[in-house]
């Protein structure tokens, strides 16, 4: 964990949570950063205390490896998602499981909450990504179009909109203020390689970072290309915008973790050698940069 303010970027407290079973897939901060989620190779998720690195909570229950996990925005619940083709949601409080979404036909690898905690959208190997109710557990709607496995997923501030990144190198937004069957998307192109993360800003600005190693900073209303973020020596594995939006966090495949300007392109601080493989940043509401990830 690092504490971060513009033009120092400096380790604060690193904590070690190694009681997993088999390797972390992926790893999830709450909305309050007060608790961390870690998605297993087990077939576990467990939860921690981010401070302290207590254990929480070992649950089970996929059949298979978990490879996605993610906290509802208010906090409520986690969603994770497992080659076992399921999404499983859980009540926080109870920690337990309240659904279980069955609709995909191979390994689920993404999962998004609306802003308002009510939806659920789900993509894998199957190249579709489907809409849920959270509350029911209903299905609500397949989007078809992707030509690839869907990778990365997130919704945008005011929920009329949800992105999606693929192995087929593209982004679709999909238009879901359309009740008709067949949803209008737009498409962004211009990575070469595998959409592996997606990141809306509070005013609606897109990040995606790709397997060809870069990070794209768009304005959707006009599929516009605002910036093109160069550093990393492997792909990304997540991003994270500021409480502005006017710095962007990013965690490669490996030790490193940049912060940028958004408006420049400039990689303002560089972060190395606390973790062999970063996992997931994100910002805190007072400025700090929290990084969770995996080292031996």
């Amino acid at each position: 964990m690092n504490n971060w303010a513009p033009g120092t970027l400096a380790v604060g407290r690193v904590k070690f949570f190694s009681r997993h079973r088999g390797e972390v897939n992926s790893s999830a901060f709450s909305p309050d950063c007060q608790t961390l989620l870690t998605a297993s190779e087990d077939g576990c998720v467990y939860g921690w205390k981010t401070r302290s690195g207590h254990l929480l909570w070992r649950l089970g229950g996929h059949t298979g490896p978990v490879k996605f996990c993610r906290f509802s925005p208010d906090g409520r619940l986690f969603a994770s998602t497992s080659c076992d083709r399921t999404i499983r949601l859980w009540d926080v409080a109870e920690t337990k499981c309240l659904q279980v979404l069955k609709g995909h036909q191979r390994s689920v690898e993404t999962v998004s909450f609306s802003p308002d905690s009510k939806q659920l959208a789900s993509g894998g190997w199957d190249k579709r990504v489907i809409l849920w109710e959270v509350q029911s557990g209903q299905m609500l709607r397949h989007l078809v179009g992707h030509q690839d496995s869907i990778q990365s997923s997130d919704f945008a501030p005011s929920s009329d909109c949800l992105a999606t990144g693929s192995w087929d190198s593209t982004i679709r937004i999909w238009d879901l203020r359309a009740r008709t069957p067949e949803i209008f998307y737009q498409k962004l192109e211009g990575h070469s390689g595998n959409i592996s993360c997606l990141c809306y800003s509070a005013s609606g600005l897109l990040a995606s970072g790709s397997w060809d190693k870069t990070i794209h900073i768009w304005k959707p209303s006009t599929r516009s290309l605002l910036v093109q973020l160069k550093g990393h020596a492997t792909w990304v594995k997540s991003i994270a915008f500021s409480p502005s939006g006017l710095q962007l966090a990013s965690a490669g495949y490996s030790h490193m973790v940049k912060v940028w300007d958004c408006n420049t392109g400039k990689c303002i601080e560089t972060l190395t050698g606390v973790l062999d493989v970063a996992h997931a940043c994100v910002f805190t509401p007072d400025g700090k940069l929290l990084v969770s990830g995996a080292a031996d």
